[in-house]
């Protein structure tokens, strides 16, 4: 078995994109995780897939959440992701989210927000693998920001999405 540093060390070679993930847990609490595991699965139906440490704090919330909302972020977005990659940080404080339609935490000036709703959570090893079924889209028009080498980098110059 390879050593776990070795392959972390080669997975932060690999540049992903870069999401918040918000809902409430049973009380009503927000609560939310930043993910650069995340990828669509399905476009008919529309399933995305991203992944929770088994460890973080709101893993239970999302475990048994019915829906959660991921965040696309863009470059103005970096520090906010180190905030919900932190434990026991004050996650929503003072920052730009909004209840949407469904109650949920929602990120006003995201890339793109996915308004999901629960299709399978599986645990897998350390992590737990969450699908949600897309049931709503937005976007800003925003460019990405991607996740390579322990840093954030802005995407490139991206050609305008085809009608």
């Amino acid at each position: 078995m390879i050593a776990k540093d070795l392959f972390r060390n080669a997975m932060a070679r690999f540049p992903s994109g870069v999401t918040i993930v918000t809902t409430r847990d049973q009380s009503g609490r927000p609560r939310g995780f930043t993910a650069s595991s995340f990828c669509s699965v399905s476009a008919d139906p529309p399933l995305v897939l991203v992944c929770l440490a088994d460890t973080a704090e709101c893993h239970d919330a999302f475990r048994d959440a019915a829906q959660w909302n991921i965040h696309i972020l863009d470059a103005r977005h970096s520090d906010l992701a180190m905030r919900f990659a932190r434990r026991g940080a004050d996650k929503f404080s003072g920052l730009d989210f909004e209840d949407d339609a469904r109650g949920l935490p929602g990120l006003k000036n995201a890339s793109v927000s996915l308004k999901c709703s629960r299709y399978d959570v599986t645990p897998y090893g350390d992590h737990s693998l969450l699908i949600g079924q897309v049931e709503h889209v937005e976007m800003t028009g925003t460019d990405p920001v991607y996740y390579y080498d322990r840093g954030f980098h802005p995407a490139r110059t991206i050609p305008a999405p085809v009608a």
